[in-house]
Parts: C-alpha cells; structure tokens; sequence
C-alpha cells in the first residue's frame, strides 16, 4: 500500500510522518513514533486506554486512521508534563492513589483534562458521567474521581489547567 506524508502537532511539535492512510493512530504512535503511554486494550473503541487529545478533545485513536492527523494538534500523555514538572492531574493522581497498575491511567488522565476543560468545576456524577468510556479493571474508579475533584479545586486556586 502507498504512503501519505502526513503533518501535525505532537504533543507541541511540528512532525512530519510517512505512513499508510489507513493505518490506525495507535499504532502510528507506539510502533513509528515510540509513544508507549497511549496503549492499546481493546482495539474497538470500547475501553478507552488509547485515548488522545485531538485538538484538545479526547478521542479514541484505536479508531482513528493515520491520515485524519493531517493538519490537527495531538496530546499524548507524553506531552502533559511541563518543564519536568508533572500536570496537576498527573500529580492528583499520584497523591490520591488513583493509580494502581497504570494500563488504563493515560487515557483516563487525558480524558479528565477534556472534561475539566468543557466543566471547570464537576460534580462527582459528572466526573464519572465524563469517564464513563475509560475502562479500569485495578481502582474501582473512586480513587480516580477522588483525583479529578481534587485536581478541578487546585485549578480553580491556580487557574493553571
């Protein structure tokens, strides 16, 4: 099969790839880019452990071919940190142990912060209304909207999301 020359922003760089349009997103970033953190369950859209930020919403990239990069800005779990210093998320998660074999974890903190962004300030049913696509077999999730909440307060302190 062809190839397609395909130009994007990753995780806030510029990258030009060359890749079979039809190749899913998952793929294209564990196997071509070696971006391990977007990991792969399912492969059918159904448990949201590939979950990525396209143009600053979650999608699943299991179910996203490499040609729809085109033009678009990605987030990676990768991508979150700052300066070697962690994201507010990253570090609610740690400090909430919400975190327990950390399969699910990177699609589950990029989805938050889509859901932070759309609602600053979520309730507890909406946290997990919002995360209701991200599968995690470990934390029983409590410990996750734990991490969420607590990550929407210090925002609202910092206003730094």
């Amino acid at each position: 099969m062809s190839t397609l020359r395909i130009t994007f922003r990753l995780n806030r760089k510029e990258i030009q790839i060359e890749a079979a349009p039809d190749r899913r997103v998952s793929d294209v970033l564990r196997e071509d880019l070696g971006l391990t953190g977007t990991k792969e369950s399912c492969g059918a859209g159904d448990c949201g452990a590939c979950t990525i930020l396209v143009d600053g919403a979650s999608r699943l990239s299991c179910l996203m071919l490499a040609a729809q990069l085109q033009g678009h800005e990605i987030s990676t779990i990768e991508g979150l940190a700052k300066d070697q210093r962690m994201h507010v998320l990253q570090k609610t998660f740690v400090e909430h142990g919400a975190i327990q074999c950390g399969f699910c974890t990177p699609g589950i903190v990029l989805a938050s912060l889509d859901l932070l962004k759309r609602n600053p300030n979520p309730t507890r049913a909406q946290i997990r209304e919002g995360l209701a696509g991200n599968l995690c077999r470990c934390t029983g999730y409590q410990k996750i909207v734990d991490a969420v909440q607590a990550a929407a307060e210090s925002v609202q302190e910092e206003e730094s999301l």
